[in-house]
């Protein structure tokens, strides 16, 4: 099959890349960038060095829609929505990385993104991308919207415990820390070295974006209205993602429910492990473990002098957190085997 990304100059189009190149099943036949067309890939992806003779192109749809049957849309929030339609129209399969059709209610979008969506009607199309909620839908699906990266991880530790019903769905609290790499390729005085070296910097302690997502697939799973409450920090390393939450029993659970709860719910789920050891220093998960993997890494800790239980969940935002999870919900659309391509192990030490 032939695939395009659109968009692929930015850190996640390059993990696209990187991660398509050693795909058996498909050709990475057009890769776009307006800043960097006409040269090779590794220019702005030096790691793809000797990997393939692929230039980027000036981003045209009509060329796309010729030479691919599947594109990847990487391009900034915002973007997607202009352009996603006419692909749509060719009868093209859309995975989607931006925030554009991930939210089903249109006026979300002016709360959480301060813009109003111009192509709301595509909203009841799109699936959300997290395959382990939606696989079966994602298999009939022509147009996936991936989830947020610091969405993915909080979702994946909470929603075993939100379906089961056991824990007060207005007391969530969502504690997220993520490397620079999730702020994307664009410099700001914040991602200069001498003002993100050696941080834990609050950057969004309340109204946080990916709220909107999180609080929707809960809503789903639950079957009524859930709120969260969510900080994200911006900490001392290039990739991963670490989300602490913390939730309340409406009664007392056993360690061993919880195991059961965990592993009935991710059955067989091929990019879900779970790290709760009793030596050690990797004793929960660490984004230090899942650098370069499309694994999530999930623990927890009950705390019985409040009723609390501490969740912990550990994902590489580049992969799992985008491209990883895009590669995923391909091959669940075309009916690949879904680890192909992201088969990767991490590396010790990083």
């Amino acid at each position: 099959m032939n695939v395009g990304i659109y968009g692929a100059s930015g850190y996640v189009g390059g993990e696209l890349l990187r991660l398509l190149l050693q795909h058996s099943k498909v050709t990475v036949s057009v890769s776009t960038s307006k800043t960097y067309a006409g040269e090779y890939i590794y220019h702005a992806h030096p790691n793809l060095r000797g990997q393939t003779n692929l230039k980027f192109e000036e981003p045209n749809p009509s060329t796309i829609t010729n030479k691919c049957d599947l594109i990847f849309m990487a391009t900034p929030h915002g973007a997607s929505s202009n352009i996603t339609p006419g692909f749509h129209k060719a009868g093209m399969k859309i995975i989607d990385l931006s925030a554009d059709f991930r939210l089903k209610n249109p006026d979300d979008y002016m709360k959480w993104y301060s813009w109003v969506h111009r192509n709301p009607e595509l909203l009841k199309e799109a699936v959300y991308g997290l395959p382990e909620l939606h696989r079966e839908e994602i298999k009939r699906a022509n147009l996936v919207a991936c989830p947020g990266c610091m969405a993915a991880a909080a979702l994946l530790a909470l929603a075993p415990f939100m379906k089961s019903g056991s824990i007060e769905k207005d007391r969530i609290v969502i504690d997220t820390k993520v490397g620079s790499s999730g702020a994307g390729t664009k410099a700001s005085i914040s991602s200069h070295h001498s003002e993100h070296y050696s941080v834990v910097r609050p950057y969004k302690p309340v109204g946080h974006r990916h709220t909107a997502e999180i609080e929707q697939e809960l809503s789903a799973l639950a079957g009524e209205k859930v709120s969260v409450s969510m900080s994200a920090h911006a900490v001392n390393m290039v990739r991963g993602i670490l989300s602490t939450c913390h939730v309340f029993l409406k009664g007392p659970i056993r360690l061993i429910e919880i195991w059961r709860l965990y592993r009935d719910f991710y059955k067989g789920e091929p990019f879900i492990r779970f790290v709760r050891d009793k030596k050690g220093i990797f004793r929960y998960p660490d984004p230090k473990v899942v650098v370069g993997t499309n694994y999530c890494d999930i623990g927890f800790e009950v705390d019985e002098h409040t009723n609390r239980v501490v969740l912990l969940s550990a994902i590489d935002n580049l992969v799992k957190g985008a491209a990883g999870t895009a590669v995923q919900n391909m091959n669940i659309m075309m009916g690949y085997d879904e680890t192909e391509g992201l088969k990767s192990l991490g590396l010790h030490p990083v």
